[in-house]
């Protein structure tokens, strides 16, 4: 249920937490805005309040024009709950309903299309084609304000399957035409670098998140060079490059993507949103750690630590388990020399990005390439993932995961439990590894009632353990 007074609270204040959680539309103008919205404040009897963007167009609202409520950072409970609703949610946020459609959205989550559509309805006021709908246009009207693509294009690089229904989505959603929603001074011609601005909710220290990434790096994958993070990307139609820049004083990071295929786009941002986290509710989670007895004074050194996630949940299955018992220059070593074996090739390579990681199938044929002291874990897990056998993406069931990951030879449950934070997200892990523990000696302290941010508790005390070396 929607919290009236703690919205109508909001719109008073400007206040930009609610913004993405619920959705103001006004019946007089027929326009729905974020909380933040500063317009004039409408009547009570006039705000109609929605959990999502795609509800409040499917009852006949188009976004307004000042405040973009389409652009608002995501809810974060769809982040946060691991059942079906949530995992639908994620699934088409990562363009999976332009890819197969409804019918293979349900298939992939194992229930019909009308159990699945009138769960959504109930949950967020809206059934699966009308949200992805909602990207779609969102999708589009990125195109036309950073792209030199041709209008005919970029309808169905959005993922609409003609231009007679892109034409008139954008006129209903915007109140405008797709021409007219070029920004002046736009580039003319082929695709080029899409540069976009994630917002988040505040507070996150970007440049200390981008470090963080590029003390990681690998080479050829990735690069770190004068505080920019640069990355390659394996994607539905093809492979592209995201570079992150911090912005002194902004609520976005500035995001620059090159892409094969522009179809790719509804992905792309998708995976970065996660990669760096930016849907969390950081003043929620902070607010519950902070007054914890243990992590109280590490959550106020440190406000707005984040848990960064993965673009490629294989590629971070695969990381984990060979950084496991072992040093991190010799996992960087290891890893290395697969990129330059069985990665592949960037058609267009981006700074020192040239590769991308190799393929779960390119590595379960890898054999002796394989470090030997993880050798048949790694191959287990590669021909798992290859096959299909484990699905590690959006719309996997962190529980169900955990279960078959630990019946592959050699998985431990440390393991597991990197997997699950890295790879799918999972807020609530935490990771009694050896860093952990020295920390928690040091304090002399056991580990507390955490839940369910556990996975931000492990990243406080591997942050403090890191300071400490």
């Amino acid at each position: 249920m929607i919290d009236v007074e703690a919205v109508r609270e909001a719109m008073r204040s400007r206040d930009p937490r609610f913004d993405g959680w619920v959705y103001v539309a006004v019946t007089t103008t027929g326009v729905y805005c974020r909380p933040s919205c500063p317009a004039v404040m409408p009547a009570r009897r006039n705000v109609r309040l929605f959990r999502s963007a795609a509800a409040a167009q499917v009852n006949g609202f188009r976004a307004c024009k000042r405040c973009r409520p389409d652009a608002a950072p995501g809810s974060p409970e769809w982040n946060v709950r691991g059942d079906l609703a949530a995992r639908a949610m994620r699934l088409i946020a990562d363009g999976l309903v332009d890819r197969v459609g409804v019918a293979g959205l349900a298939a992939r989550l194992g229930y019909s299309e009308r159990q699945l559509y009138r769960l959504l309805v109930a949950e967020v006021g809206a059934g699966p084609q009308a949200i992805a709908r909602a990207q779609r246009a969102h999708t589009a009207r990125t195109l036309l304000e950073s792209t030199g693509l041709p209008v005919s294009d970029i309808a169905f690089a959005a993922g609409f399957t003609s231009i007679r229904q892109f034409n008139e989505t954008i006129r209903q959603l915007y109140a405008t035409t797709p021409t007219r929603l070029r920004r002046p001074g736009a580039p003319r011609g082929a695709l080029g670098a899409v540069a976009l601005r994630l917002s988040y909710r505040p507070p996150l220290d970007v440049a200390a998140l981008l470090r963080y990434l590029g003390t990681r790096a690998v080479p050829g994958v990735e690069e770190y060079t004068d505080g920019v993070y640069r990355r390659s990307l394996r994607l539905p139609h093809g492979t592209g490059v995201v570079s992150f820049r911090h912005v002194p004083g902004a609520d976005h990071v500035a995001c620059e993507l090159h892409l094969d295929d522009p179809r790719d786009l509804t992905a792309a941002v998708r995976r970065c949103r996660r990669m760096l986290d930016l849907d969390a509710d950081q003043r929620a989670i902070d607010a519950f750690l902070g007054a914890d007895p243990v992590l109280g004074t590490l959550v106020a050194a440190r406000p707005g630590l984040r848990v960064p996630g993965h673009p490629d949940p294989g590629e971070a299955a695969v990381r984990t388990v060979l950084s496991r018992r072992s040093t991190a220059d010799r996992a960087r070593g290891h890893l290395t020399r697969l990129v330059a074996a069985h990665g592949r090739r960037l058609p267009a390579p981006v700074g020192r990005v040239t590769h991308t990681f190799p393929d779960m199938a390119s590595l379960a044929c890898a054999g002796s390439a394989l470090p030997a002291h993880r050798r048949p874990t790694m191959l287990a897990l590669a021909e798992a993932l290859a096959r299909e056998e484990i699905v590690l993406d959006a719309g996997a069931d962190p529980e169900h995961v955990r279960k078959q990951l630990l019946d592959l030879p050699g998985m431990g449950r440390l393991d597991v439990a990197h997997i699950r934070m890295r790879a799918l997200g999972d807020p609530d892990v935490f990771i009694p590894d050896i860093r952990v523990r020295r920390v928690l000696y040091r304090l002399r302290a056991e580990p507390g009632p955490w839940r369910p941010w556990r996975s931000y508790a492990t990243q406080h005390l591997w942050t403090t353990s890191a300071d400490r070396l």
